[in-house]
This record gives structure tokens, sequence and C-alpha cells, in this order.
């Protein structure tokens, strides 16, 4: 039966129709926003004049040498209201009261350039509010790095020390304006600056190319990544302004948890982060937690062995996919074949861990794909980021997922280790009481960031108008006729000489997307999770006369690309056919990376073109528009679709993508909320018995006659090291039994009971009884151990890990436990009824 759609489906239904008018054939699409061509609107009240500037940074003036409206506050507030007046997702702030602020910070740049290095650091220790900082900065980077930012950088940077985040067009100077933000930031009183990137390339070579502004500034600049030492490591965050990846980030956060001594931590105090891509890690990354385990000794996970009863198994005959591709479970054959191998009931009461082996060894034996889900390189498996398509760096999957993969690819379990301590991206950005961020696409997540970060959007307008044509998609009925077309359209760009960069959805298309350019004579340089570290190289490469890259899509982000590559002469030349043409292999879940992908041409006004190749077996249509698709839509002989209704279906199924993705992200955070909590919580109580003497005081009112008899010092010392090893054994043992409880809790489902409210009664009881068994152990310790002057923790037995390592858990590539659970019910129920 047919529901009835909400008011807010219908608006959004309307604003799609809105985006259709925009994008249709013959019209002028603009880069910002991406749905209304403002570009146009303004070339056509200002007669089409074409604009240039007064030097950089000067004002927009036309051939007569007349200087226009300020069109630019008006573009931003007209682009506003226009946005609340329809409800869009992702509304954003008025940038007005601080457009009003540029000419103040004009006005100094004369004064400015009068004063000496020495001078000129003087000033910028004694400078105040957003103007006088943006001054200093503007000048600082001209003396340093010969770049002297642009009008709308300065409106980035201060909508970054507002505590928003930008939205700044690929190869509008990001970079530049995140220093500023952060020289900004630390002259409020907002320092330290931690400068989080997605990866640990950026973060060395940011805080590199950044440093002499910074020396400028008089502020120190450090870098942290994956190599750095504990030494290096406290170096760096005791600079003014550290670059340094999320992930390394959080996992010296939580390091810093388990010290037994205040000297041994590598941060200080958290207190404002700027957030590069603050897309990707904020939306994209936000619920994956990075863990620090433990090693522990153990039994072989029981999934190792299960493994090896998959390889025989054949799809239809032995088990069923669903049409999703996100959930399989075994036919009533499948499950005989393999009770007969183990020679046991499956479905005894003894058999519950070897049920869930063999549930987990069957879905990384049907669902997850070599070259697409994951590589194997120098003897380990190493996990794709499905949004950047490169190696994600240290993750895993969890619950026995990560060893069955190994298992089927005949390689040794790697250790899994016991939690000592985890905490979700998300909750790690949180724990910054000042947060802002940039990035080119922000408006397309606008209600997410609001929803889980209270942080508004503020979009700069480019230096320079986006001149880069975005064709509509070409849309062909099969994967063969698609992929022939693509083909096909790269070897005649290739023969005028105009560069193109192919983006693919995942590594195995990108490499046989070479193969048949190979077979075309069409040469290529291929750019995959395979060869990353190659990728800034190559990437800046791409707009080289000629040249053809093909990457995943979203590979090399944070790197320019600027037409002519490194030989500057072929610039004109590549500008005259055309500049930069991006071509995407088919359309991503998420619109933001399709976007990202064509933000890759076009930048500083340099010409360009984009287009995207989409056909109806690809996955996406498939999982999320199979019923929207007529049955016998219009096309030509080759294949290319001509029907409106498809284009509709196309981008039908990209929104549906995304809300899945959404829906996804706000229910793994409602689970994480009491665990986050809890955290915190203990958090503070190890920070009180790490930095004063409340487990000495404790053990003096339990156990006064032992407690008194000793001397203070070695109380003290006693105290907290006993404590602190209890507090954190307890905490791992917390953790381990959460993770119990979450795997099972969806079964309560079948009673028709919420599991979210049952694992709120599981977590909350068993926390409640840490802290009296805290001090209960303590004690029991203590009274237990002979102490003397040269006491050890080891001698009472508080040994910790031999050896710690950290990594993120990947996303279950398969939905909730609960979605699985009613796929597989529903299917067996669908196949009895037969």
């Amino acid at each position: 039966m047919a529901t009835r759609p909400s008011d807010h489906e219908t608006r959004r239904e309307g604003l799609f129709r809105l985006e259709r008018y925009f994008r249709s054939p013959g019209r002028s699409v603009s880069c910002s926003p991406p749905w209304v061509d403002l570009v146009a609107l303004r070339r056509s009240v200002t007669g089409g004049a074409r604009r240039r500037r007064r030097g950089p940074g000067g004002p927009l003036e036309d051939r007569s040498g007349r200087v226009p409206l300020p069109l630019m506050g008006v573009s931003q507030r007209l682009k506003s209201r226009f946005r609340r007046f329809l409800q869009r997702p992702g509304t954003t702030v008025d940038l007005a009261p601080l457009e009003k602020l540029l000419p103040a910070i004009e006005s100094r740049m004369e004064e400015l350039q009068a004063l000496d290095d020495v001078e000129l650091t003087e000033a910028a220790g004694r400078a105040e509010g957003y103007a006088e900082i943006c001054a200093v900065g503007r000048e600082a980077a001209r003396r340093g790095l010969d770049q002297r930012p642009y009008d709308v950088q300065l409106l980035g940077a201060m909508a970054l020390l507002s505590g928003k985040v930008a939205e700044m067009a690929t190869g509008e100077g990001k970079t530049l304006t995140a220093t500023v933000a952060a020289y900004g930031h630390v002259r409020l009183g907002n320092g330290p600056v931690h400068v989080l990137t997605v990866n640990d390339y950026l973060a060395r070579r940011d805080a590199q190319w950044m440093k002499p502004v910074y020396d400028l500034l008089g502020l120190t600049v450090g870098w942290v990544n994956e190599g750095s030492t504990p030494e290096q490591r406290r170096a760096a965050y005791a600079c003014d302004v550290t670059y340094v990846s999320v992930s390394e980030a959080g996992f010296d956060y939580l390091r810093d948890q388990l010290v037994t001594d205040t000297e041994d931590r590598a941060q200080p105090a958290l207190r404002t982060a700027i957030v590069d891509e603050a897309d990707s890690i904020l939306i994209d990354e936000a619920r994956v937690p990075m863990v620090l385990a433990g090693a522990v000794p153990g039994e072989q996970d029981p999934v190792h062995t299960a493994a090896a009863l998959m390889r025989g198994l054949r799809e239809d005959r032995h088990y069923t996919v669903a049409e999703d591709g996100r959930s399989v479970a075994f036919t009533t054959d499948g499950l005989s074949a393999v009770e007969a191998r183990l020679g046991i009931d499956l479905y005894d009461e003894a058999q519950v861990a070897q049920l869930s082996a063999v549930n987990v060894a069957l879905h990384a034996h049907a669902l997850l794909h070599r070259d697409v889900d994951y590589i194997v390189r120098d003897g380990t498996v190493e996990l794709i980021d499905e949004m950047r398509g490169r190696v994600a760096q240290r993750r895993r999957w969890p619950d026995g997922l990560q060893a069955a993969v190994e298992a089927k690819e005949g390689l040794d379990a790697t250790a899994e280790g016991e939690v000592l301590g985890t905490i979700a991206v998300q909750a790690y950005i949180g724990l910054y009481p000042t947060v802002c961020g940039m990035t080119a696409t922000a408006v397309l997540v606008g209600e997410q960031l609001r929803e889980f970060f209270d942080l508004e959007v503020a979009v700069v307008p480019p230096n320079t108008p986006c001149v880069r044509e975005d064709e509509p998609d070409r849309i062909y009925a099969t994967q063969a006729e698609k992929e022939e077309a693509l083909i096909d359209e790269i070897r005649r760009n290739h023969e005028r000489g105009r560069p193109v960069l192919v983006g693919t959805l995942d590594v195995k298309e990108s490499e046989s997307l070479a193969a048949g350019l190979d077979a075309a004579d069409v040469p290529c340089i291929v750019l995959n999770a395979k060869n990353d570290d190659e990728e800034a190289a190559i990437i800046a490469e791409a707009g080289a006369n000629g040249a053809v890259t093909v990457s995943t899509q979203m590979a090399g982000r944070g790197v320019d690309i600027r037409l002519g590559g490194s030989d500057q002469t072929d610039q004109d030349r590549v500008a005259e056919l055309g500049g930069l043409y991006v071509i995407g292999s088919g359309r991503h879940d998420s619109r933001r990376v399709d976007d990202q992908l064509r933000g890759r041409a076009g930048r500083q006004g340099d010409p360009g073109g984009s287009v995207f190749f989409v056909s109806l077996q690809d996955d996406l249509v498939v999982r999320h528009a199979g019923d929207t698709v007529p049955p016998s839509p219009r096309m030509n002989a080759d294949g290319l679709v001509t029907d409106p209704q498809v284009q509709y279906a196309v981008e039908h199924a990209q929104r549906v993508a995304e809300g899945v993705n959404h829906e996804i992200h706000r229910n793994t955070w409602r689970y994480s909320v009491v665990v986050e909590q809890q955290r915190k919580a203990l958090a503070e109580r190890r920070e009180r018995l790490l930095t004063s003497d409340v487990a000495a005081l404790m053990l003096l009112d339990k156990v006064s006659d032992q407690a008194g008899e000793m001397d203070e010092d070695l109380l003290a010392r006693a105290a907290r090291s006993i404590a602190l090893f209890h507090l954190d054994r307890l905490w791992a043992e917390h953790l381990a039994e959460l993770s119990e409880v979450r795997e099972g809790v969806h079964l309560r489902a079948l009673g028709r009971l919420d599991p979210l409210d049952e694992f709120h009664r599981a977590a909350v009881p068993s926390f409640n009884e840490l802290v009296p068994e805290i001090e209960r152990r303590t004690i029991e310790t203590f009274t237990e151990t002979e102490f003397d002057e040269d006491w050890e923790p080891d001698e009472a037995r508080l040994v910790r890990p031999s050896a710690t390592w950290t990594y993120l858990v990947h996303d279950n590539p398969f939905g909730s436990e609960l979605d699985r659970l009613i796929a597989s019910v529903g299917r067996r129920l669908s196949s009895g009824s037969r």
C-alpha cells in the first residue's frame, strides 16, 4: 500500500524539479551554488561584460574600467534568503557583517608593508579583532609565500574565526585561509590550534608549506604523522599550531587516557580544531570508532576456521544474496552442507559461537570483493575507503569479519586484541570547545552539520566566477555500452590533446578501464588504492597536455591541478582546448563526492568541463531506483538513453542512498551516546586519580591501619598505581561486555522490544557498578601486597599489555544486525510459502 509523502518529502521533490530545470541541456551551470546559475544571472545584469581585478584581491571591474555594484555581498544574501525561503537543507549564514570589515583590512595595507619583519612580528603579537588579524595575516602571507590572500580568502578566515564551516570551491586557497584563521584563534585566546586533516601527507605538507607565514606571525608550528615518536609528538603538540590527521590525533588522545604519569602525555588540553575537508571528517568518518587495543593471550578466532568451509559453496544453491547486496543467508542445502562438514547442529545452544562464526564467514565469502572492498598487499588485507577510493590506513572490520576475509585470502589472522579504549571520530571532535572547518562541499550536508555538531555553513563566493561546463549525465542501458562510449569519449579528447581525468568508483573498475584504454592505444596513468603514496605527484600532472589520468573518485583530494601541469608553457594551449575534462564513470552514493570530482576542473576561473557516464546496470541504480526506471525507456541505437524519466530515476537513487547513509549515521550515534557519556565520566575520575591523592585518602579511610603505617609518598604512589590499573582494567571489561550486548541486542526486537532501550538497560546498570568495583579491587590488591621503598606495580601483578596498537573500525558494510535479521527471516518465510 502506497504511503502519502510527508511535507518534507514533497518540498524536497519540488526542489529536485527546480534543480532539473536549471540543469536541463542548453543551460549554463555555475559551480556555486550547484543548482542555480547565479553567475549567469550576474552576467545578464552587467551586460555580459568580462571582468578583471585591480590587483590580487581587488574589486572587480569591467572593460570600461567602471567598478560595478558590490554584487558579491548581494548575491550571497540573495542565495541565503532564497535557501531559507525554500527551507533548503544546508541554509547558510549571511556573510554581510564580515564583508563590511574588508575595507578596514585593506586600509591597513600600506602601514603594514612599511614595517620590517621584526616590527611585523611585534604587530602580530598585538593584533586584536578580525580586521587587524586578517590585515596582519595577509601581509605575513605576502612576505612568507609571495601570495597575497584574496578578499574571499579573508572572508573564509573570518568565517572560521566565528566558528563556522566555510564552503570554498576547489582551488580557492583553503590552506592559506586556515593559516590566517589559526593565527586568529591563537590571538583570540583559543590556542593551541589543531588543524585536523584527512591524512598524514597533507598534515606534513601544509605545516611545512605554511611555516614561513607562522614564523613572521611569531607562532610555532608542528606536525604529527604515524611515524612520529612520543618525543616528536609532544614537541609538535607543544606548538601554537599543530597539523595532524584526525585519526592520529584521536589515537594520541586514547593513549593519553592510559598514562600513569602526567609527563607521559602527548596532547595538551584540547581547545580549537580547524577541520580540513570538513564534510569528509565530520560526516563520512564521524561514526568510525578509533580503537586502542592491547595484546592478550587467546585462542584463534573460530571465524578463521569457519572461512575454510565457504570455499566450496555456490550462490543460489547454498546461499542467496539480497538484491541490495548488503545481506546473505544460507539456503536449506547450504546449511545442511556446513553442518555435515562440521559434524554439529549449528542451532544447538552450545554452538552459538560457531553459528556466529559461520555467518560472518559467509558474509566475507559472498559480499566482500577483492579490489572493490579491499586489496591484498604485502601479505595483508587492506580496506578501501569507499568515500575516497584509497586505502583506509589502519582500519579493520569488526566482529571477526576481518579474520574471515584474511582466511578467505589464505592469510594468517592478525591479532585483534583486547579493546583498552575507543572513541568515535564524532565524539573526539566534540571534545574541542571550539570547532570550525572548511570544504568545497558543505551545503549538501548542512543539516547534518547542524544536527551532530551545531555548526552552520558559510558559503564563500569564488574569487573568480567558475566557467566550467557541466554536461548532463550520459545514461546507457547496459554496462558494456557505457564502457564503450566512455572509452570512445576519452580517446577523442586525448587525440585533441585535451587532458582528461577519469574518476572511477573502485579499484577494480579503474584497472578494467585502464586495460580498455590500452587496447584502444590510449596511454594513461592509473591512480588507485594500490599506489596512493604517489597520488599527489600523479594528480598534480593531470592537467598536462594530452594527459589521461584514471583514478578512484576521491584520490588526490587536497592537491592542486594546474592547466599544463609542471610545463606551464602548455597552459594557454590546454585552456584553448577547453581545460581539464573530468569524466565520472558512474554516480557515487553521495552527490558531494560527485561535486568534488567535478571541482577538480575549473579552478580560479580556468576553463574546464565535466560529465558523468551512468548505466542502468550500475549498483546505485539497481539498489535504489529499480522501481522508478521505466521498463522500456527511449534510447538511441548505441544504447544512450534519452528518456527524461530515467535521469529522474538516477538522481532519485542518489538521494535515497544519501538518506540511507544519514539514517545509519544517526542510528549509530544513538548507540554511542550513552557509552560516550560513560567514557567522559570515567575519564574525569581517572584525571582525579592521576593528579591528586584521592586514592590514598580513600585507602586511609577504608584500611586506616595498614595505610597509616606507610610513608606518605609511597602510599600516594602505590594507591595511584593500583587504582589506575583497576579503573583501566574494568573499563576494558565494560567495553567488551557492551560489545557483546550490542551484537545480540537486535534479537530482542523479535519480542517487540526496542533494541536501543534494551541496550541502555544493559549498559547503564553495568556502568553504575564500575566505581564501587574499582574501590573494592583497589582495597583488595592493597591489602594483599607487601610494600617497601623500592616497590613497583609489577610486584602486585599490575601488569599492563606488553604491546598496544591502534586501528579504526570500518563500518559494517552489511547494515545493522537488525536489518540482517529481518532480511533473513523475510527470505525464510518467503521461501517457505512457495
